[in-house]
Order: C-alpha cells, then sequence, then structure tokens
C-alpha cells in the first residue's frame, strides 16, 4: 500500500469507542485525515441447542431503531480474550452454557472506517440456565429450526450483518463436516 500511516489522534473516547483522525501521506504526496472508529472487537455466536436448532435473541437496536434478530454477540473487554468473550456473552444473552466452543474463523467487519474484528464461535453441548442480560440490553433469547435461520438470513428477514456471515458460514461448515 502506497498510503502510509503516520499518526492517529483520539478526537472522542466513549465506553466502547473511540473515534481518531488518522494523518496518512497519499500516493500523489498530499497529506490527508480520515475519521477511524476504533473498536476493541467483539464476538459472534452460533449456539446449537441440537442439530436441528439455533438460539437466536431479538435484540432491541437504537442506532437503527429497530428491534432485530441476530446471534448472540458482544464486545471484548480489556485484557479479555475472544474465547473468555463468548463464554461470557453465551451465558449472558441466552443462558446456555456451552460444552464446546470451537472457534471458527474472524474478520473485520467495516474495514473502511472501523477497527473492529468479529470472531465466530460455534457453541455446542448446551445446558440451559438464567440469562445475566446487561442492565441496557433489551434481549429475548428464541429458539429456531436451523433450516428457517438460514433461511431468513438469505431472504433478508435478517438483517444483521455479522448473524447473516455467522449463520452462513456455519451452514457451509456444518455440511463440509457430513461429507457434502
Amino acid at each position: 500500500m502506497s498510503d502510509a500511516v503516520s499518526r492517529r489522534r483520539v478526537i472522542y473516547r466513549g465506553s466502547r469507542i473511540s473515534v481518531a483522525l488518522e494523518s496518512f501521506r497519499r500516493a500523489d504526496g498530499t497529506d490527508a485525515d480520515r475519521e477511524v472508529v476504533v473498536h476493541p472487537g467483539a464476538v459472534a455466536l452460533v449456539p446449537l441447542v441440537d442439530d436441528q436448532h439455533v438460539c437466536l435473541v431479538e435484540n432491541q437496536r437504537f442506532a437503527v431503531g429497530k428491534t432485530l434478530l441476530e446471534v448472540p454477540a458482544g464486545t471484548i473487554d480489556p485484557g479479555e480474550s475472544p474465547e473468555s468473550t463468548a463464554a461470557r456473552e453465551l451465558v449472558e444473552e441466552t443462558g446456555y452454557r456451552a460444552g464446546q466452543i470451537t472457534f471458527i474463523r474472524e474478520w473485520f467487519v467495516s474495514p473502511g472506517f472501523l477497527t473492529e474484528k468479529m470472531f465466530l464461535f460455534l457453541c455446542e453441548d448446551l445446558t440451559p440456565g438464567p440469562t445475566e442480560l446487561e442492565p441496557d440490553e433489551k434481549l429475548r433469547p428464541i429458539v429456531v429450526a436451523w433450516e428457517d435461520a438460514i433461511a431468513m438470513a438469505l431472504d433478508g428477514r435478517i438483517e444483521d450483518g455479522k448473524s447473516i456471515v455467522a449463520l452462513l458460514t456455519c451452514d457451509q461448515t456444518k455440511k463440509a463436516s457430513r461429507g457434502r
């Protein structure tokens, strides 16, 4: 890449994100600034209740003014590993504890302006229990047939990008493990 980053200056620091101006030199030699949202990263979880059912959550999303159907997810706390975050968020949002949590893949959420990296985990061998929602969360766990969840990811009823990627990726992983 010919654009060299010279510095990042934080102009806003919030509880979960920061906004920075990143100065860089363009290929033509001129200087420019870009706004960058700095995020610590997050996990997305696909909790398989059994081979035919997945636990999703209805999540009230204030930024878009809607309640969305999503895979459980959460922000990585300072000093916490993605694996620890996955176990914590699974219990908080669904009440389930997993006997097995398997890392599937990672990706950048929106690298044009956001540093957030998403880590995807498949959660299996689940034991039900009570949720441990944070005070500002309005979530409701819902068990859905796997094929219905995949159909919703494909036909637009699931509108959340991380959920679409998570479900379709895990669907391919499940099919590959069965030799399809």
